[in-house]
């Protein structure tokens, strides 16, 4: 996967984490043990995510059962879902104050549901605990077992939300256990379902998409009634990785956000540091506003 190094431009850097509300979230996951995708995934904007008091947590362990060229979370032996993880993720939503929840997972295609039973006794924890904290779900495709979607919609989250993570023409090459058309009918599966919950999908780009690829992908994500969109910049975890192609300015972004509006988005969050999770509880309130500003 190594490829000739391109410099990161300026645009790129991020602040040292630092702050009361980082150190308290760090010392939380640690002392409890919790896993967040915000350090599972290297993400670049967990210093300011958790110096504004706000975390994603990750459920059914650390280890993914897929094997994709982008990601830095690990693949390896996996171990049974722990039955008191539910329990413990909702107490540190709660004891954290959070009033909006960003729970995502690694990828099981190992168990029969794909985990959505542990996703369903999460939202019944933190609903048992609380009434005031929005859920914000992102999911596995579940190997397109939509009767196990079904379990999981039946608790309402308020967001539901999938990646495709790139365009077709590169799955073979940064994700070759997923399908595009079966992120796509997840979206359309969850409207179906439930038009009352909100749907969402993202995008890296900088791995050798066209910007008529990454149109075509919006596009299709409209026909298929999914609502919120996230753009960001890929970067590679390490030299192991897919490699990144191109650093794609923050300008371009830019457009690609009024181009989806013109789509028909509810809202379009696009950036250099953009992630799935970045701004979650802003990007729904936007949509709700109509503020796609």
């Amino acid at each position: 996967m190594q490829d000739n190094y391109i410099r990161k431009p300026e645009w790129l850097k991020v602040k040292f984490p630092a702050g009361e509300n980082y150190t308290r979230i760090d010392r939380y996951h640690r002392l409890h043990g919790l896993h967040s995708v915000c350090r599972s995934a290297a993400c670049p904007n967990q210093g300011e995510c958790w110096s504004q008091g706000t975390a994603t947590f990750m459920i059914l362990g650390s280890i993914c059962s897929r094997h994709c060229h982008f990601c830095n979370v690990a693949s390896g032996q996996l171990a049974p879902p722990d039955p008191a993880e539910p329990a413990n993720v909702a107490k540190a939503i709660v004891e954290l104050e959070l009033k909006h929840a960003v729970i995502t997972t690694v990828t099981r295609d190992d168990l029969a549901d794909g985990g959505a039973s542990q996703f369903v006794s999460l939202i019944r924890e933190i609903r048992q605990r609380t009434d005031d904290c929005r859920i914000e779900l992102l999911i596995s495709d579940l190997q397109g077992n939509w009767a196990a979607l079904a379990e999981i919609l039946a608790e309402h989250p308020d967001i539901l939300g999938h990646n495709v993570e790139t365009v077709p023409r590169l799955y073979a090459l940064v994700r070759p256990e997923a399908e595009y058309s079966r992120s796509l009918e997840l979206l359309a599966e969850v409207h179906r379902v439930d038009p009352a919950i909100v749907t969402k999908s993202g995008l890296m780009l900088g791995m050798g998409e066209t910007e008529d690829e990454v149109l075509q992908v919006m596009a299709d994500l409209r026909q298929h009634h999914c609502q919120l969109l996230t753009l960001g910049q890929y970067l590679t975890p390490t030299r192991h990785h897919y490699p990144v192609k191109r650093y794609v300015t923050p300008e371009e972004f830019d457009a690609y956000a009024v181009k989806g509006l013109a789509m028909g988005f509810d809202h379009v969050e696009a950036g250099p540091l953009v992630r799935s999770s970045y701004h979650a509880e802003e990007q729904y309130d936007a949509s709700r506003r109509g503020d796609n500003g």
